[in-house]
């Protein structure tokens, strides 16, 4: 990996600073270790800060995961709404004999 980072050009290598995506490289184990502790210790910290304030004022969000390789984004995906339809094909499912 140094030897394909060494052989970029400077703007390359600018440009794969900004727009990296770590997500699509491939990680060691230790990089996914690295990344599970430090995804704890920011879910400590927002722990610690939400457990010792006195309510008032403005709660700090949530932390989000560190984006690993073959991940996403983050991004939640959205669901499809519940139809009708899929109300009453689950509906079926949950009571085979037909109760109403």
């Amino acid at each position: 990996m140094t030897a394909l980072r060494n052989a970029l050009t400077p703007e390359e290598y600018e440009e794969q600073a900004r727009n990296g995506k770590p997500e699509e490289a491939r990680w060691s184990v230790l990089e996914q270790l690295v990344a599970g502790l430090t995804d704890a210790v920011r879910e400590l910290q927002y722990i610690t800060v939400v457990a010792n304030s006195d309510g008032k004022g403005r709660k700090p969000q949530r932390p989000e995961p560190m984006r690993r390789p073959g991940v996403g984004a983050g991004v939640p995906k959205k669901r499809e709404q519940l139809t009708d339809q899929h109300a009453e094909v689950l509906f079926k499912m949950l009571n085979p004999e037909g109760a109403a």
